[in-house]
This record gives C-alpha cells, structure tokens and sequence, in this order.
C-alpha cells in the first residue's frame, strides 16, 4: 500500500518566500494547505487556500480545521508569515513594536500552540520558523526595530524546539539575509544589487530539506546570506 502523502500548512504563501515553499513541496510530492489574508484560486490540484490573517487569532484554528477535514492529517507547519520594518529603535513608536511583535512573535506562537496536537500524533510532524539573520545581529540602525522581533522569533524557535524533544517533533530555525522577494527588495532598500540576493527558491529547498530530516538529524538553525556573513 502507497505511504498517505504529507501535508504542509505554509502561513503567507500568496507571494514571495511562503508561494515558493509552496511550490517546492508540491514538486516533492507534498500536499499544501497555503493560509494567506486574500486567499486566491489554487494553481494545483494538491494544493487547498485557506483565510489565514496573523492578526486574527481566530483564522488559525479554523485553518487548521479545514486542514484535517480536506487532508485528514498534518505533516509540517512553516511559520513564514512576517512583516518587516526599517525604524531605528529611538525613532519607533509603541504602536508600530505591538504591531511587529502580534505579526512576527505572537501570531506564530498561536498558530504552533493550535498545530501542535495535530504534528506531534503519529507519525510525528515538523515545523520550520522562518526568521531572519536580524535575529542573530543588528548590523545597522534601520534593522533596529525589526531586528527585536527576529530576535523573539529565534527564542521562540528555541523554546518549540524543547517542547518536541521528548516526542520527536522537531523544530528548524530558517534564517535568511536579503531574499530576492518584495519584502527582501523592500529591506535592501536598493544598497545591494537584486541579481546577488538568494533567490526564494533556494530557501524554498532549504525548508523542504528541514522539513524531510529525520527525527535524528535534528538541525536547529540555518543561516543563509547572499553573501559571506562575517560572524552573528
């Protein structure tokens, strides 16, 4: 008998990085449950779109809901979905923090707590946090702000990590540098040229090869720059 095949959950997979994790699984074979805020007609038929808005807690346990009733099962949750800022510290308001800690921290966090009984039944799941390399170092006074909420989002890796230890849930810290993508262009704001930057697709294989490892390959974080990063 044919093993079931694996099912993803990607959360912001309308564009950029989260559409090109997308697109890779479907290519391993997987089936995608993409959440994204303004969800659009699947482009595959292994490939379920579901309302997903990180800032409404209550669109995470009802994608998950039509999750297991489409798929019956999840394999994997990347937790992809972000939003970036380039406000030094000593300039930022408390509004625009809240809003980059309910996005980058706080959503992520619901949305594992939701998945967690789902991945950690047998056979059990893993889960990749997309975060960044500004959650290692602040290399400049625009990543200030942004860079808190990495830095959160890499302690939250962590703490998830110690949570599947006993069960074999493993949890990967993805943390790219500029990405060839609306928001990497965004946050490069045109000091490096767009052709050096990784392309989406890379970080698209990174996270499905995390996604494959088995539970005695435990890989913590990954560090991707377009470049040679001195040190973080």
């Amino acid at each position: 008998m044919d093993e079931p095949r694996r099912v993803a959950m990607i959360s912001g997979a309308s564009r950029g990085l989260g559409h090109a994790i997308a697109q890779d699984l479907l290519a391993r074979g997987w089936c995608i449950s993409a959440g994204m805020r303004n969800p659009v007609v699947p482009d595959h038929p292994d490939c379920l779109v579901c309302p997903y808005d990180a800032l409404q807690p209550q669109t995470g346990e009802a994608w998950l809901a039509a999750t297991l009733a489409h798929f019956g099962r999840v394999d994997g949750l990347v937790l992809n979905a972000g939003i970036h800022s380039s406000t030094p510290v000593l300039e930022a308001g408390m509004d625009e923090l809240d809003r980059l800690l309910e996005v980058n921290l706080k959503a992520p966090l619901r949305l594992a707590q939701t998945v967690w009984p789902a991945l950690a039944a047998p056979p059990v799941g893993r889960i990749v946090v997309i975060s960044s390399l500004s959650g290692k170092r602040i290399k400049s006074r625009a990543s200030g702000l942004y860079g808190i909420s990495k830095h959160a989002v890499s302690g939250l890796a962590a703490a998830l990590r110690q949570e599947g230890r006993d069960c074999g849930l493993r949890v990967t810290e993805v943390c790219p540098s500029f990405i060839a993508t609306d928001m990497g262009l965004g946050a490069a704001g045109g000091r490096v040229d767009s052709e050096r930057l990784t392309r989406p697709e890379d970080v698209a294989r990174i996270v499905g090869m995390a996604l494959e490892l088995p539970p005695s390959a435990s890989v913590s974080t990954i560090p991707v720059h377009y470049d040679v990063e001195d040190c973080f």
